[in-house]
C-alpha cells in the first residue's frame, strides 16, 4: 500500500531482494565468522553477532519492556494519554538509534525544552503549585501507574549506561542515557501534574 511505502520510506527501512537478504556468513564481535546465526546469539546492528546476554542487547530489552509499561499506563482510565503516547514514541526512537547506530536528538519532549524541564522537576510547587511528593496508593492508579513507568525508566537508563560505558566506566554514548533521564524525570512531572489534581 502507499501508506507502507510512505512508512518504509521515512524511516529509511530498504526491502532486499531474497537473494540479498540472508548473508553468507555472519561476522561475530571477536572478527570471527558462522555460517548460522546460533539461537543464543542475535544482531548488534546489520553485520555483527552478539551474545544474547551482551549489555546492549540487555539494554534493548529494558527498553522493551518500558515500551509495553508504556501501554499499560496509556491503558489506566484518566491517564495523561497523549503525553504518554509522545513518550513511547520518543522510546521507541531511543531504540531506533541504538540499533541503526544514529544521533538521537530531541529538542523537546511534551512541550517542555531540556532546561524548562530540569527547572520545572528541581521546582513543581513554581511551575505547578504542587510540591515534591512520595506516592502512597492513596493518590490512585494513574499516579501509582506513572510512578511504575518512571521505575521502568529508570531501570532502562541504569542499563543504558553500562551498555555504553568503556571498561574504564567513561560513556561512548552520552545520548541514550541523557535521554532516559530526561524521560524518568518528564514521568515524575507528570506524577507531579495528576497530584496536582487530586
Amino acid at each position: 500500500t502507499s501508506d507502507a511505502r510512505d512508512y518504509l520510506r521515512r524511516e529509511r527501512i530498504e526491502i532486499l531482494p531474497g537473494s540479498q537478504a540472508r548473508p553468507e556468513r555472519y561476522r561475530l564481535l571477536s572478527g570471527g565468522f558462522v555460517e548460522e546465526k546460533p539461537e543464543h546469539m542475535t544482531h548488534l546492528n546489520a553485520e555483527i553477532l552478539v551474545p544474547k546476554t551482551h549489555p546492549r542487547i540487555r539494554f534493548r530489552g529494558k527498553m522493551d519492556t518500558l515500551e509495553a509499561e508504556l501501554i499499560l499506563c496509556q491503558q489506566i482510565p484518566g491517564a495523561p494519554e497523549g503525553a504518554l503516547g509522545e513518550i513511547l514514541d520518543f522510546a521507541r526512537k531511543i531504540l531506533r538509534c541504538d540499533v541503526l547506530e544514529e544521533p538521537l536528538g530531541q529538542d523537546t519532549l511534551c512541550g517542555l525544552t531540556q532546561a524548562e524541564q530540569r527547572k520545572r522537576s528541581h521546582m513543581p510547587q513554581d511551575s505547578y503549585g504542587q510540591p515534591h511528593f512520595m506516592p502512597q496508593a492513596a493518590d490512585g492508579s494513574v499516579i501509582a501507574g506513572l510512578n511504575r513507568v518512571r521505575c521502568f525508566a529508570r531501570s532502562a537508563e541504569l542499563e543504558a549506561v553500562e551498555a555504553f560505558s568503556d571498561r574504564e566506566g567513561n560513556l561512548i554514548r552520552e545520548d541514550i542515557p541523557k535521554a532516559l533521564n530526561r524521560m524518568s524525570s518528564m514521568l515524575y512531572l507528570l506524577m507531579i501534574q495528576e497530584k496536582g489534581k487530586l
